[in-house]
């Protein structure tokens, strides 16, 4: 058996929370505290950044670790539900323990973020 994904690592988490959003649904706002990861678990979800670049996150992708990380503690993105979804949310305290206890999700995610490069040269676009 392979190893687990990361959003399955999250939705195995006691403190997990369970979302679900319609089409056109705001997730985070840009600005706001960045308290918590999401993974996705069903849909589409949308990053823009402020000046209009988008960056869309489909299932069994996670999004915001970047936010949480990062000393700033705030949201750099508008996070929009482009169909309905499901998501998984993980409080920044909880990510950072599961990291620890998992450190492989750590190369997962740089994994994630490096096809995602590969992908926009590749296609010289936004990735879908």
């Amino acid at each position: 058996m392979g190893l687990a994904s990361p959003v399955d690592l999250i939705a195995a988490q006691v403190d997990c929370e369970r979302l679900a959003y319609p089409t056109g649904a705001q997730i985070f706002s840009s600005g706001q505290r960045a308290a918590s990861i999401y993974g996705v678990r069903q849909g589409l979800v949308e990053l823009i950044d402020e000046f209009g670049n988008r960056l869309c996150y489909r299932p069994g992708e996670v999004f915001s670790y970047q936010d949480i990380a990062w000393r700033e503690g705030h949201y750099r993105n508008n996070a929009v539900a482009r169909t309905p979804v499901e998501l998984v949310k993980l409080g920044r305290l909880h990510f950072l323990n599961l990291l620890h206890n998992h450190p492989t999700m750590a190369v997962m995610l740089i994994s994630q973020q490096h096809d995602r490069l590969r992908e926009q040269r590749n296609s010289g676009n936004i990735c879908y």
